[in-house]
Parts: structure tokens; C-alpha cells; sequence
């Protein structure tokens, strides 16, 4: 079970022009030194985040609670799309400088519809593993059956955590 900060496959992006946008905005008539300082930032951090730079985290944090926003507000989701080993070889045809398009199309379709033909399915990876040091004198079957209740246990387990219960 993950949370929704540590999940791999969500990405963020800070959205500097925002910010930059609502320095500029809160310092209105304020000069530069005079928003920076109140700010507590310096007058160089306060120059190039309003002109679009990247932020360390505390003068991040420091602009945040000067503008009154929460930095929540400056993060917007970005989809990521995972690049399969086919797309990434169709990818390499399409960029190819001595192919003309057709021809890159061409072959993008045979290699399409070879890997689709020769690719096997992922399997699904054994999921319980269990090293027994006395399995060469335990009784025959017996690492069997104990395999089997993992396996048993182990999907009992995911049953009642994609019901909620745990």
C-alpha cells in the first residue's frame, strides 16, 4: 500500500510562470528590494523567480507564505506515458534521416505486426517465495504444500486488501 505522495506514477510539475506571474501581481508599485525584503528573500532570488527561475525550496516556501497560498497551488499533475520497446524502435525509424516517411512508415508496420505476432504476454511473476535451508531433508511434498499455503495465504491477503479490509 502506497500513498499518494510515494506512488511512482504520479508526477508533478511546478508551474514557475504561475508564480512568477503572482510576485509580480502582490508587489504591484512595491520596488524589487522592497518585496524581496519583506519577503524575507534576497533581491537576486526575488529578480529571477519573477522572471521565470527555478526556486530552492525555502525561498519557494518564503515566496508561498508572502503571496498567502498554499505551494499545493503551484503544482499541476503531468500524465507520463510509458514507452514500450516497440514504440521506442518505431520512435528511432521516424527519426531516421535517410528514411523518407514512407518508408519508415513501412517498416514501423511490419515491426508493429512482428512483435505483435512473436511478443508473449507478460507473465504474472510468483509473488511468494520461501527459502527453506532444510527443504532437502524435509519429507517429499512437503515444500509443495507449503508453497501452496503461501500462495493460498498470499491471495487471501490481497483479496481482503482490494475489499478495503486491510
Amino acid at each position: 500500500m502506497t500513498s499518494a505522495s510515494s506512488a511512482p506514477d504520479r508526477v508533478e510539475r511546478l508551474d514557475i510562470a504561475q508564480l512568477g506571474a503572482l510576485l509580480r501581481e502582490r508587489r504591484g508599485k512595491l520596488s524589487l528590494r522592497k518585496a524581496a525584503e519583506d519577503a524575507g528573500v534576497s533581491f537576486s532570488t526575488f529578480t529571477r523567480i519573477e522572471a521565470g527561475a527555478q526556486p530552492d525550496l525555502t525561498s519557494f516556501t518564503l515566496l508561498c507564505a508572502w503571496l498567502g497560498v498554499s505551494p499545493g497551488e503551484f503544482f499541476t499533475p503531468v500524465t507520463v506515458r510509458e514507452v514500450t520497446p516497440i514504440d521506442e524502435a518505431i520512435a528511432h525509424l521516424a527519426s531516421d534521416p535517410r528514411l523518407e516517411p514512407e518508408a519508415a512508415r513501412k517498416i514501423a508496420d511490419f515491426l508493429r505486426s512482428m512483435y505483435d505476432g512473436l511478443a508473449k504476454a507478460p507473465t504474472q511473476r510468483q509473488v511468494v517465495a520461501c527459502h527453506l535451508r532444510a527443504a532437502s531433508v524435509l519429507r517429499p511434498g512437503v515444500p509443495h504444500r507449503l508453497n501452496s499455503l503461501l500462495v493460498e495465504m498470499h491471495e487471501k491477503l490481497a483479496a481482503r486488501v482490494a475489499a478495503g479490509e486491510l
